[in-house]
């Protein structure tokens, strides 16, 4: 009996990994609550954008806009900044600070839907007793070969996250 090249196994684990980590990703925004607060989490254009939408449509919500690269701050009532954190771990941090800080026990977080899995991961173990409420933001209408690029070098950081390696 021939054996299987190591290399062909780790190419087949590695293909049948990412299609599982895609499909581990929420379709589409959770039901929200009238009073939730929402967390967009900076890096693609289309987030804050998705996540202001997201808060109009909410009759007591806030919105914090996490991690550097905030170019224009919204005119609006409801929005909070915080430019410091550069990171997915760092942005982590500090939503644990404001959480805690507001007592909050329900979050809502924004981010494209190929940096969701890895947004949650970091997330969820930062603030294991919050309750975090998945919304991404699509995708849709980027060409295809540039989304496939993104989901690809998402679930790499994504793997790397889970031996431990936060800042990715």
């Amino acid at each position: 009996m021939k054996y299987i090249p190591a290399s062909l196994v780790l190419i087949f684990c590695f293909v049948f990994g990412g299609i599982m980590f895609k499909s581990m990703t929420p379709p589409r925004c959770e039901s929200l609550h009238q009073d939730d607060t929402i967390f967009v989490l900076t890096g693609d254009a289309r987030r804050i954008p998705y996540a202001i939408k997201k808060l109009d449509s909410l009759q007591y919500g806030n919105l914090y806009i996490i991690g550097a690269g905030v170019t224009t701050i919204p005119n609006h009532v409801h929005v909070n900044v915080e430019s410091t954190s550069k990171s997915t771990y760092q942005n982590a941090l500090a939503i644990k600070k404001i959480v805690a800080d507001q007592n909050l026990e329900r979050i809502v977080v924004v981010t494209t839907e190929d940096h969701m899995n890895r947004a949650l991961y970091l997330l969820r173990t930062t603030l294991p007793d919050t309750d975090i409420v998945a919304c991404p933001a699509s995708l849709t209408g980027m060409p295809t070969p540039v989304r496939v690029k993104r989901w690809t070098v998402e679930y790499m950081k994504y793997i790397v996250t889970m031996f431990g390696i936060k800042e990715s």
